[in-house]
C-alpha cells in the first residue's frame, strides 16, 4: 500500500489533546461537573474558560464512479495561559500575544487506491493566524486557510493540503445530540473527570475532494463532534477506542471504551444510540460489549491494533460486525508529538433483533503503540 504523510508543526488532534491533558493542571479553569445547559448557536463557538476544546468531523464519501473515500478534519484549541492572565498584559500588547494555541488535522483515506494521506498544522491565535469568530449566528473556526463554518443547519469544511484537499458542504439531517446527562460526559472515576460533549450524528455531505491532482465530486454522510473540558485523563487510563457508526436505517451509535492499564475497561466507558426520530438513548458500560476478533500489526510502529470487532448492545438487541475499509490508517507523528495512533473508515454489518443492519463509520484507537506519558510539542 502506498502511503503519503506530510510533516508540519503539530501532532494528531486527539493525541495532542492527551499531551496537554496529562500535564499538570493549575489555575482557575472551569470544570465540568454536571449538565452543560447548551445554548445554540453560542455553544458552537469557543469556551475560553476551559483548558481544551475540539471540533471534529469524519465521514464516508463516494464518487459517481463508485470510488469510496473516508475523511477527517479536526480543529483543536489549547489554552496556554490561565484565565484572567490578560489582566497583567501591557496596555498595548503585541498582536502575537495570545492565550490560545490552535491545531488542525486533516486526513483522507482513498479506499480504492488503498492510500492514506494526512496533514497537520499549528498556529497561535495571535495576528489573525487562527481562532474562532462568531457573527450573525455564524461560527468560524480557522487555522490559516483551513476552516469550518457553522451556520443554521449547515457546515462548510475547507482544508487544502499539498497532496489532497477537502471542500465539503454538510447539511444536518437530524438535530444535534447531547451525550450523557445533558452533555455531561464522564471520562473517569471523579465527577470532574468529564467534558461537555455534543454531536451532529448525521450530516449529508457533498462537495469536492482532490487527490493526486485529480478533483472528484463526492457525496456521503458525515459526523461532527464538539467537546470541551479542563480535566486531565486519570492516571490509570492507557488509551481509548471510539466508535461512531451510521446505519442505513437512519440510526446512529457512538461508543467509547476507556482502557485501563490493568487491562480492564473503565466503568466510565459509555455510549449513545440515536433513533431515526432523533431520540437519544444513553448507554452505560454494562449495556454493551466490544469483542476484538482480529488484530493488524503495523509494519512501521509495530503496534498491534484491533482490526475487526463484534459489538453487542444488549438493551437494543443489536449485534454488529465492524471491519476497517483500509487496514493501514495509522498516523505516526514523528516530527511533532512523536505519538502513533489509528483512525479510519470502517464498514458495519449485523442485525437488530431479526432484521439485518448495515452502515459505515469511523473508529479511533489510541495508546497501542506508546503510552500517554508525552512531552509537549516544542
Amino acid at each position: 500500500m502506498k502511503r503519503t504523510s506530510f510533516s508540519s508543526l503539530c501532532g494528531g488532534f486527539f493525541i495532542v489533546l492527551l499531551d496537554l491533558l496529562t500535564l499538570a493542571y493549575s489555575g482557575d479553569f472551569r470544570t465540568v461537573t454536571g449538565p452543560c445547559d447548551f445554548v445554540f448557536p453560542r455553544d458552537h463557538g469557543a469556551h475560553s474558560d476551559f483548558r481544551t476544546e475540539w471540533w471534529y468531523y469524519t465521514g464516508n464519501l463516494s464518487a459517481s464512479s463508485g470510488k469510496r473515500y473516508g475523511f477527517q478534519l479536526t480543529f483543536f484549541r489549547a489554552q496556554i495561559a490561565e484565565p484572567g492572565s490578560e489582566k497583567t498584559w501591557p496596555q498595548n500588547p503585541s498582536a502575537w500575544r495570545t492565550k490560545d494555541l490552535f491545531l488542525a488535522h486533516s486526513a483522507l483515506s482513498d479506499l480504492e487506491r488503498k492510500r492514506f494521506h494526512f496533514d497537520e498544522r499549528v498556529a497561535r491565535a495571535g495576528a489573525g493566524l487562527a481562532g474562532v469568530t462568531q457573527d450573525n449566528k455564524v461560527t468560524r473556526v480557522f487555522l490559516g486557510n483551513w476552516a469550518t463554518i457553522i451556520e443554521s443547519g449547515g457546515h462548510r469544511l475547507k482544508a487544502p493540503a499539498k497532496e489532497f484537499s477537502l471542500d465539503l458542504s454538510c447539511r444536518a439531517l437530524k438535530t444535534l445530540t447531547a451525550h450523557g446527562a445533558g452533555g455531561y460526559s464522564l471520562k473517569g472515576n471523579r465527577p470532574e473527570s468529564a467534558s461537555c460533549y455534543y454531536s451532529y450524528t448525521r450530516l449529508e455531505a457533498e462537495g469536492l475532494i482532490t487527490s493526486h491532482g485529480t478533483t472528484v465530486p463526492v457525496r456521503g454522510t458525515a459526523w461532527m463532534d464538539h467537546e470541551f473540558s479542563s480535566a486531565p485523563l486519570e492516571d490509570e487510563l492507557e488509551g481509548w477506542d471510539w466508535f461512531s457508526l451510521q446505519f442505513e436505517d437512519q440510526t446512529e451509535l457512538m461508543l467509547y471504551l476507556l482502557r485501563q492499564k490493568s487491562g480492564e475497561n473503565s466503568p466510565s466507558s459509555s455510549g449513545t444510540f440515536v433513533r431515526a426520530s432523533g431520540e437519544a438513548i444513553t448507554l452505560s458500560r454494562k449495556d454493551f460489549q466490544v469483542e476484538v476478533l482480529e488484530r493488524w500489526k503495523s509494519p512501521r510502529s509495530g503496534a498491534a491494533y484491533p482490526s475487526r470487532w463484534r459489538i453487542r448492545v444488549f438493551p437494543l438487541n443489536l449485534e454488529l460486525s465492524i471491519v476497517p475499509n483500509l487496514s493501514d490508517q495509522e498516523l505516526i507523528t514523528e516530527k511533532t508529538t512523536k505519538v502513533t495512533y489509528w483512525e479510519g473508515s470502517v464498514m458495519v454489518s449485523g442485525r437488530s433483533g431479526q432484521s439485518p443492519v448495515s452502515g459505515m463509520g469511523y473508529v479511533e484507537m489510541t495508546g497501542y503503540a506508546k503510552s500517554f506519558t508525552l512531552a509537549p510539542t516544542p
